[in-house]
């Protein structure tokens, strides 16, 4: 059995980084700055898709805010970022009942796999899947369907856990079973609707809801 899991709003709280480095982005645009917390539905969805909400669609203008926001992320924003309370003990928990984990991320490849080294986590997973710096694969069920592919796996055989409608939507494209976690960025009412198969009020019920629906390994 297999378990992806989202990183952002579901391993870890990257609250602090993303949204300072898209302000940081803004402001150096000339263009209205709001609070961090106004921010947080920034965390999930691609860069594109928020810079073109923050900015509008003109030519170029989400292009260069994602050019502003790396200037910043990949030097600072990507470490102020806190893993999740019980998340490591969910991993080894999932990693001792015989599950092989796996990381699917809407956060390029590159960034994840620095965070996950920064906080030790990397040896926990096979392997890391995210999309190129250009957005290639940015959209979660793209992603899952190439890591599905690469891997041979069946994805009956699979499960995916995130904390936005994004992630459950991707597995349920896909045909994994998912699991929505409300500790992070997405509320019950999105996670629900969406088609959350099952929702998960903190890591250790992640762990539990998989070892027992998936009757053993």
């Amino acid at each position: 059995m297999v378990v992806f899991f989202d990183l952002d709003g579901t391993l870890s709280d990257p609250a602090e980084g993303i949204t300072e480095c898209i302000r940081h982005a803004l402001k150096r645009l000339g263009a209205p700055v709001p609070e961090r917390h106004e921010l947080h539905w920034c965390i999930g969805p691609s860069l594109q898709k928020s810079f073109m909400k923050l900015l509008g669609e003109e030519a170029g203008a989400a292009e260069e805010g994602i050019r502003l926001y790396r200037e910043r992320f990949s030097t600072v924003g990507m470490y102020e970022n806190i893993v999740y309370a019980g998340v490591p003990e969910m991993l080894d928990g999932l990693r001792s009942a015989g599950f092989t984990l796996y990381v699917a991320t809407s956060k390029p490849q590159v960034y994840a796999k620095k965070i996950l080294d920064h906080f030790g986590l990397t040896s926990r997973f096979h392997r890391v899947f995210g999309p190129d710096l250009n957005g290639k694969r940015s959209e979660k069920a793209e992603l899952l369907s190439h890591a599905l592919e690469e891997e041979g796996l069946d994805p009956g055989a699979c499960w995916m856990v995130g904390d936005r409608m994004f992630d459950i939507a991707g597995a349920r494209a896909c045909g994994l079973r998912s699991i929505g976690v409300l500790y992070g960025y997405g509320s019950r009412e999105e996670l629900s609707e969406a088609g959350a198969d099952y929702l998960a009020e903190r890591p250790e019920d992640v762990l539990g809801i998989i070892t027992k629906k998936s009757g053993g390994v």
